[in-house]
């Protein structure tokens, strides 16, 4: 049995920086997941929740209008920044980041300490060319 890795980020604290990747791709498993939740066929969860994604037959999470990031997932819900179907995520949302410490997140808190601005929210990043 694997030991499960310890946790060095909150979630909570954050803007959903994860959710506004522009390419959420989403397994029919996933979809059959959000179809149950939701109490609907696979095929109208298909429609509903994914379109195409740039590589040839993938699926994607929709997004909606963001006030923070210019685009979201269609679940994130744009006040508490909160998952809306956390019981029935898709896979890669299951498994953000994969590793015991999120980048996004370690930045945040460090930009909020060095700048003290507890409420301080990094939209993009400037990289020099």
């Amino acid at each position: 049995m694997a030991t499960p890795l310890k946790v060095f980020y909150s979630c909570a604290k954050c803007p959903a920086y994860c959710c506004t990747y522009p390419q959420i791709p989403i397994s029919k498993s996933d979809i059959r997941r959000l179809a149950k939740g939701f109490g609907i066929s696979e095929e109208k969860a298909r429609k509903r929740f994914t379109k195409k994604g740039e590589e040839k037959g993938t699926r994607v999470l929709r997004h909606r209008d963001d006030h923070i990031f210019e685009t979201a997932c269609t679940f994130l819900d744009p006040e508490t920044r909160g998952c809306t179907v956390y019981e029935f995520r898709p896979s890669p949302c299951r498994a953000y980041p994969g590793t015991a410490r999120c980048g996004y997140y370690d930045f945040l808190a460090n930009e909020r300490n060095r700048q003290e601005d507890p409420e301080l929210v990094i939209t993009a990043w400037v990289a020099d060319v």
